[in-house]
């Protein structure tokens, strides 16, 4: 069975036992926490999608750790004009384990 959730703005397909980095979520590690925003849940070749969201679609996920990822490097030039800027940003993230999906 899998399913596709909405958090931070983005959208993941998940299967129960996976572990998946998301936007960093307000919890502490260990803390299991409830993904409400279903937009579909699938078993084989049944899918059953919401509109937007499925009806009484729940997923239990356990807070394994918090980090941030790799620096992205941002670099700005104007040729011939001397001007240069050099930025970096490490995003925040949440690593979440997949626990029960329920309909």
């Amino acid at each position: 069975m899998y399913a596709v959730i909405k958090t931070g703005g983005k959208q993941y397909r998940v299967a129960s036992g996976e572990k998946i980095k998301v936007e960093q979520i307000a919890a502490d590690v260990g803390q299991e926490i409830v993904l409400d925003q279903v937009l579909a849940v699938g078993t084989g070749a049944e899918l059953k999608v919401g509109t937007p969201l499925v009806d009484g679609a729940l997923i239990k996920a356990t807070v394994v750790a918090h980090g941030k990822h790799d620096k992205v490097r941002i670099f700005k030039m104007r040729r011939r004009k001397h001007y240069q800027k050099r930025q970096g940003h490490r995003q925040q993230f949440t690593e979440l384990l997949i626990g029960t999906i329920a309909i």
